[in-house]
């Protein structure tokens, strides 16, 4: 009797201390997101919006991005500034360094950011950080940035929020990629004018053939890259070219096509055909 006693009471014990765990991680980041004087005056509301506490815990960590979508649906996160000011964003991951501000590059300029100055960046042996700065009238929207990274594989896995214009992403990048067009075999592309080189996906093809608009002065400048953003080859031409068949070398992932000197040279399309699947 005593040791079904004991037992249920460690049980009990266990459950309870886990309960605990769970409202202390999770009220612990709460009160970080959000000012203390909104924390404090809506505990009580805080409490049954964010109830059940383990719907909000994934392992031993807060899905912050979860949570901070309830605190925005209520009303208690506000990401407008009274003025604009300067916006400082960090972001960590344990992936590539190039690959990482590549896919970040895109994201953020997909989301309507596209001057930032780079503060710092740093690599260790655990992982790569990098710091912008930018000029805004609003904090990023943590769900709207959640939303544009799955395009490319990568998740949200924390959210810091050091002050209203300072934030902190850890990013889970293990699997990602650029979410850029796959060239296919036989299939047809034409790459329109554009401010930014032109990325593409080669690995399922074994040759490509690229057709210059005459209105253009296109002097190829052509990159390819394994799936780390590691540089593997470089073709380029100092002579206009109307039309050139390029070999893909085997272990690239991915292609870049700009022109040698500038892009304002491309006024008009690039056709590609891909040769051979792979």
């Amino acid at each position: 009797m005593v040791k079904i006693f004991f037992s249920l009471f460690l049980i009990i014990s266990f459950a309870f201390s886990s309960t605990i765990a769970e409202d202390d991680i999770l009220t612990q980041k709460i009160k970080k997101l959000i000012d203390k004087s909104v924390y404090d005056k809506n505990e009580a509301y805080i409490n049954i919006i964010l109830s059940p506490k383990s719907d909000y815990i994934i392992g031993n960590r807060v899905d912050s991005v979860k949570v901070i979508a309830i605190l925005k649906e209520n009303g208690l996160l506000n990401l407008f500034f009274k003025k604009p000011s300067e916006l400082k964003l960090s972001f960590k991951t344990s992936g590539s360094p190039l690959f990482f501000v590549k896919i970040m590059g895109d994201t953020l300029r997909n989301i309507g950011y596209y001057q930032y100055v780079t503060k710092e960046s740093n690599l260790n042996s655990s992982e790569f950080s990098w710091k912008i700065t930018l000029n805004s009238e609003y904090a990023t929207d943590p769900l709207i940035l959640q939303r544009e990274l799955k395009k490319s594989g990568c998740n949200i896995v924390d959210v810091q929020r050091n002050s209203s214009t300072d934030w902190s992403y850890s990013i889970d990048m293990s699997n990602g990629y650029l979410n850029i067009k796959i060239l296919q075999a036989l299939e047809e592309v034409q790459l329109k004018r554009s401010l930014y080189a032109h990325w593409l996906d080669v690995s399922k093809v074994n040759q490509l053939k690229i057709s210059s608009s005459a209105r253009n002065d296109w002097y190829p400048y052509i990159s390819y890259f394994d799936s780390s953003l590691h540089l593997l080859e470089v073709f380029k031409s100092d002579q206009k070219t109307f039309k050139t068949t390029v070999n893909i070398p085997a272990n690239a992932k991915y292609m870049k096509i700009s022109d040698l000197y500038t892009l304002k040279n491309i006024k008009d399309t690039l056709t590609l055909n891909p040769i051979g699947s792979r």
